[in-house]
């Protein structure tokens, strides 16, 4: 198996959903995001999604729309995000590493270019937020070509009518947007997560992970009860946003916060 199946089916054997965590790659500085990561993984989370800087990043909410705005303010660009994955895949063999953000910087250059290095840095997938799967071959025969995961996201407008696209091409795990909005400002009621988690787990074999709006330990553990993973990105980067430099140890500690009330919950299988 690959990083990614392997992180999701040891949680599931574990008894527990996968903690997904998110960060802007660059925030604060570029030099200090190694240690944010490593704050992540020694926290226990399972998977790391590293945010791709961009000025226009229009799915997320004012904490990550800042948080980009810091990182490219400090310098942080393309080139400098592979350098920043490759050391952390350098000193982190294991942990899965995704790649998430905006179709300018990842096509820019081209789909073959984009795709290489993330092979190249030990990148494990890639999350691209508006490219739409009716129009995956901007990106996705490229990412596949080299062995890199295509991560789609599903959301609750994805009627029954159009899933199937989305799962089409779709590999690594399948992102559940539980929010019709943007980032980190409003949670789904729990029970509507339930019933899209049972409806894209009828679609598809590929994990579920829910995130957007999963601030809290307890709101972890209560998706975990149903979902294969739980993202959680705006909350973290809130401690790096008010810590700066010093964020690390205030984010590993939370991070261990969450995968404590995830341990303590059986999950679905």
């Amino acid at each position: 198996m690959n990083r990614l199946a392997s992180a999701f089916a040891r949680a599931q054997d574990e008894g527990r959903a996968a903690l997904v965590t998110f960060v802007t790659g660059g925030d604060p500085t570029p030099a200090d995001t190694a240690a944010v990561l490593d704050a992540l993984v020694e926290g226990g989370a399972d998977v790391i999604e590293l945010g791709m800087p961009f000025t226009d990043p229009m799915a997320d909410g004012p904490a990550i729309q800042a948080a980009n705005l810091r990182a490219l303010a400090a310098g942080t660009t393309t080139v400098g995000l592979f350098g920043i994955a490759a050391a952390f895949r350098a000193r982190h063999p294991a942990v899965p590493l995704v790649l998430m953000g905006y179709a300018n910087p990842m096509t820019v250059r081209g789909a073959e270019w984009f795709a290489e290095e993330c092979r190249r840095a030990g990148v494990d997938g890639v999350i691209c937020v508006d490219i739409p799967p009716e129009e995956d071959a901007e990106l996705g025969p490229a990412l596949r070509a080299e062995g890199v995961s295509l991560i789609r996201l599903a959301t609750p407008t994805t009627d029954d009518a159009r899933l199937p696209a989305v799962v089409s091409g779709a590999s690594g795990f399948l992102y559940y947007v539980s929010v019709a909005g943007i980032t980190g400002l409003q949670q789904a009621a729990q029970d509507s997560i339930e019933a899209a988690v049972a409806r894209l787990k009828a679609a598809t074999d590929l994990p579920i992970a829910v995130g957007f709006g999963v601030r809290t330990p307890d709101q972890a553990a209560a998706i975990g009860k149903v979902a294969n993973g739980v993202v959680v990105g705006s909350a973290i980067v809130d401690l790096v946003a008010r810590h700066g430099a010093g964020a690390a140890p205030h984010v590993q500690a939370f991070v261990a916060s969450l995968r404590a009330a995830l341990n303590q919950k059986e999950q679905v299988a």
